[in-house]
């Protein structure tokens, strides 16, 4: 079995769960699975798929993890959520699994948001390291200690702070917690934590996430594109005050974020998630941005999560000492540098169902690349936006 905790997944699928049984607890959604390779399957690895996430129905939390997470983010998850995650079980009946004539995978999630929203993550993670083994691509991960002992040594150099955002295109759960420990273990390391929840409480180190596009996402297919971002984040603010104050700007481009982003929200937003488009122009404008609402750029932080690898961080740090705290999401290039040629797929919400009738969901981004969603509605997304179709 390859999935051996109900923790085994980024905290902001907690974060966002705990938000979406406070404010959608009766609302159903898809999720659509996206391979943006195109990639060949193996024959019969959707059966794989099937009997793996059959047998996560048994995954529950252990009383280990309960106090974990009582212990350790009882500042921002309440009691009773922590109780409902005890209670909680993987269904796999919510899942609709199959290989089509090319050996493409298809892949849909069905049912309650509060419930599928947990299995994102955890299967993007089950996905990627059965692949591996599908396909014969075995490699002894313990040779990159090495190599991963000097990545961690250029950030320290830097001073550039980091975490592990790899689960959901890791090599291997194995390969993961190596690179985890290998880091919480060096001593005078600039690793901050990881966004994976197990691994946190494994290795006693800070779990690290606040929310993901399908927040906004789904908001803006109740509410309208041009109120997305507002009520996400009045509605983040409602749940969490002031904590988990890190706010995803690219949902539907940062231009049309920054439109809403006034000094309300930027005063009580810690600071923003870079995850599309070229991070230094990014840096630019949000620093520009804070200063024509009369904030002070060093007083707030930028994370940046797209893509990235240890040298594209540092270049990133360079730039911004001395004009906004910065802090790194590192993903891939962590979890899956091994010598394989890792999955480029997601798991984005597709549809949500209001009033009867199913609605598409979409994203833009800053990079054409990233957008999802149908095509009709994207279009629709853009013009109401009043964002060129071209960009």
């Amino acid at each position: 079995m390859i999935i051996k905790s109900i923790l085994d997944t980024d905290l902001y699928k907690l974060t966002m769960q705990q938000a979406v049984i406070q404010h959608f607890p009766t609302l159903k959604v898809r999720y659509k699975f996206t391979d943006r390779n195109n990639t060949v399957y193996p024959d019969g690895f959707d059966e794989l798929i099937k009997k793996e996430v059959k047998n996560m129905k048994y995954l529950a939390l252990s009383k280990g993890e309960k106090l974990f997470l009582t212990e350790k983010c009882g500042d921002y998850l309440k009691p009773t959520y922590i109780d409902f995650l005890n209670g909680y079980r993987y269904d796999s009946s919510e899942l609709s699994i199959k290989l089509d004539s090319e050996n493409h995978l298809d892949l849909m999630i069905e049912g309650y948001w509060y419930r599928t929203i947990s299995w994102e993550v955890t299967l993007m993670g089950l996905i990627s390291e059965l692949y591996f083994k599908a396909t014969g691509q075995i490699i002894d991960i313990e040779l990159n200690n090495e190599r991963d002992l000097s990545k961690l040594s250029l950030m320290v150099d830097h001073n550039a702070f980091f975490a592990d955002f790899g689960t959901r295109r890791r090599y291997s759960y194995a390969n993961q917690e190596r690179v985890v420990k290998l880091f919480a273990s060096t001593p005078n390391h600039n690793f901050v934590g990881t966004s994976n929840v197990f691994l946190a409480y494994k290795y006693g180190i800070k779990p690290i996430g606040t929310l993901a596009h399908e927040w906004i996402m789904v908001i803006a297919a109740i509410y309208g594109y041009k109120m997305a971002n507002t009520i996400a984040m009045d509605k983040w603010i409602e749940t969490y005050g002031g904590l988990l104050g890190t706010m995803l700007v690219d949902t539907f481009t940062t231009d049309i974020f920054l439109k809403c982003f006034d000094s309300k929200f930027a005063r009580l937003f810690d600071g923003v998630r870079h995850d599309s488009g070229e991070p230094l122009e990014f840096t630019d404008k949000i620093i520009s941005h804070y200063k024509n609402l009369g904030i002070d750029p060093m007083s707030k932080t930028i994370i940046f999560s797209d893509g990235l690898d240890v040298e594209f961080a540092t270049r990133i740090k360079e730039y911004c000492v001395g004009k906004i705290k910065c802090s790194f999401g590192i993903g891939t290039s962590l979890t899956n540098d091994v010598g394989v040629k890792a999955l480029n797929m997601v798991i984005k919400i597709y549809e949500v169902f209001i009033n009867g009738e199913w609605c598409a969901a979409v994203k833009l981004s800053d990079n054409i690349g990233k957008n999802t969603g149908k095509k009709d509605e994207v279009i629709l997304c853009k013009q109401t936006l009043k964002i060129p179709t071209a960009a």
